[in-house]
């Protein structure tokens, strides 16, 4: 049987129907509920007219809808894709018409922005809404309730499913227009380890079938349920992705019925459920983490909790030591990769030891490459771009010169060069630089922000950090520093340059200073573009 999600999935639900999948406040889908919810919703899609690989956009907050949306996708051998649901008319108007959607799931409280961009996307042959309270199903949207509610015998579309079937994960879009990664679902599936867990110690699945057999021992054994809470959005690839392995696993998604992050109710909901595990998206969630454990000591000791994994954005060294004094019993993952490039390298904290921001040890089919494909010598202190192969994405979706850019031949081998700077240790260790496409050139040398960020984070009270290049005549940018600090002595610019360069060459250290909230996107990525903008904007610097 095909490496496909959706047979994975019903592997599991047929071998555990009344094992949790879903969990959302006091709503529990048990697995035999969800598998009949996706089974109606693939229906649907099919009667709308959809046919094999149409595309269907998950326009949702964090819920059940967002995952059975998916998997109802799967099974109709349909393509799901995220949105981002900040997104206004002009950019949502974009991505679908770029991803060719042809059925839109959203929650009714968007409709309002649906309805003034649904004119203009003519291939959408489905609007499909989640009733909210307050917020009723427009009347030209089909009831995503009413289409579920009564479940349906197991579905397969006439194409049938494949390994080759596709997801697309849009990213971001800071450093430009969103781009499609198109993943086969075998490649994904394997680049995420095949369904093997480390904690368990076990190892990658040999057949699709397993994932019901092991699902059912986990459950016979007496366990407690594997419970993981993405509280990072289910839209960004950390969330998504980390999920899905965890579903194969047999274990229960919780998702937060809050939409503003509280790590109040966070822990409360932790404690309540017997949560094992978290999924974050660095400083974004992890500070505020922090914060409410220090102001509240010994409140939440969340016994069942045993990992936090994180990637996306880097996590401070501070940060981990900080919640590894609350919490001593969780291992904190930290995982250096992006939607194109799995597993290319992470770190693992635990009591008494903390990884150091940046350090990571490459995973099995990472290396770094010079940008003209000479593999990086240990110790060398050359820079190179870390890259990733085996299995790999397809491309960006309608976009060959960005894919031709990424996906790149090294050594007669294809890999995945997301953009991310390091130097390779005499341990084989790497040191993340940065994103390249985020360079600040000053006088002609190089400085990546997230370095410079990283080392503002290690003053004490500063609780976030974002550095940009501002224009300056002389050496042609600068070091322009926002800080999110915490305390009564706010410190100077002087202070912090003074502290950077007691860590990093002195041309790194920041030349201005803007001492305010540092915005981050709902997946707790920095937007360079804006936080420039602010910047300037509070200094008075001219474009």
């Amino acid at each position: 049987m095909a490496w496909n999600y959706a047979n994975l999935w019903e592997s599991v639900a047929a071998a555990t129907p009344d094992r949790p999948a879903l969990i959302h406040g006091e709503r529990r889908i048990a697995w035999k509920e969800l598998d009949a919810r996706a089974n109606a919703l693939a229906a649907a899609f099919v009667q709308a007219g959809l046919t094999r690989q149409s595309k269907v956009a998950a326009y949702l907050f964090n819920g059940p809808e967002y995952l059975e949306t998916y998997f109802a996708a799967f099974k109709a051998g349909a393509v799901p894709f995220n949105t981002n649901y900040r997104y206004g008319g002009d950019e949502l108007t974009y991505l679908f018409d770029n991803a060719d959607a042809e059925a839109v799931v959203f929650h009714a409280s968007f409709a309002a922005t649906a309805d003034k961009v649904r004119g203009r996307l003519p291939k959408v042959k489905a609007w499909i809404a989640v009733a909210e309270e307050g917020h009723p199903v427009p009347d030209w949207a089909l009831d995503y309730d009413a289409i579920v509610a009564g479940g349906a015998p197991r579905f397969e579309a006439p194409w049938g499913r494949s390994g080759d079937d596709l997801l697309i994960m849009y990213t971001g879009g800071t450093t430009g227009m969103p781009k499609g990664v198109m993943w086969r679902q075998e490649d994904l599936f394997k680049a995420l380890g095949g369904g093997a867990n480390l904690l368990l110690g076990l190892p990658p699945l040999e057949t699709v079938e397993e994932a019901g057999a092991r699902a059912k021992a986990l459950d016979a054994s007496g366990a407690p349920l594997n419970i993981t809470i993405p509280v990072a959005p289910l839209m960004h690839a950390t969330g998504q992705f980390i999920s899905f392995g965890s579903m194969i696993g047999g274990g229960a998604i919780a998702t937060l019925t809050n939409r503003k992050f509280d790590p109040a109710a966070l822990f409360d909901e932790v404690e309540r459920l017997g949560a094992s595990a978290l999924i974050i998206v660095g400083p974004a969630f992890a500070a505020p983490m922090l914060e409410t454990l220090d102001a509240n000591p010994g409140r939440w000791p969340m016994p069942s909790l045993k990992r936090i994994a994180s990637s996306g954005a880097m996590w401070g060294l501070e940060n981990k030591q900080g919640l590894l004094k609350h919490l001593p019993h969780v291992m904190l993952m930290d995982s250096l990769g992006s939607s194109e490039a799995l597993g290319l390298a992470s770190s693992t904290s635990g009591a008494g030891q903390a990884t150091s921001t940046a350090k990571f040890v490459t995973g099995p089919n990472a290396a770094v490459f010079t940008e003209d494909g000479v593999r990086v010598e240990p110790g060398s202190g050359v820079r190179g771009l870390v890259a990733v192969g085996g299995h790999t994405p397809v491309g960006y979706y309608k976009d060959e010169e960005k894919s031709a850019k990424t996906f790149r031949t090294f050594e007669g081998r294809r890999w995945s060069v997301p953009g991310d700077w390091a130097t390779v240790e005499t341990d084989g260790s790497i040191t993340l630089l940065g994103r390249g496409s985020q360079v600040i050139n000053t006088g002609g040398e190089k400085v990546f922000p997230e370095e410079v960020e990283e080392a503002l984070k290690r003053f004490p009270g500063v609780r976030d950090a974002a550095v940009v290049g501002l224009p300056d005549p002389r050496f042609g940018e600068r070091i322009g520093a926002i800080v999110d600090f915490q305390g009564e002595n706010a410190p100077t610019l002087a202070d912090l340059s003074t502290h950077v360069k007691g860590l990093l060459a002195d041309y790194k250290a920041p030349r201005e200073l803007v001492l305010a909230p540092v915005a981050r996107a709902p997946n707790g990525k920095l937007d360079y573009k804006a936080l420039k903008a602010q910047a300037m904007a509070a200094l008075g610097v001219a474009g």
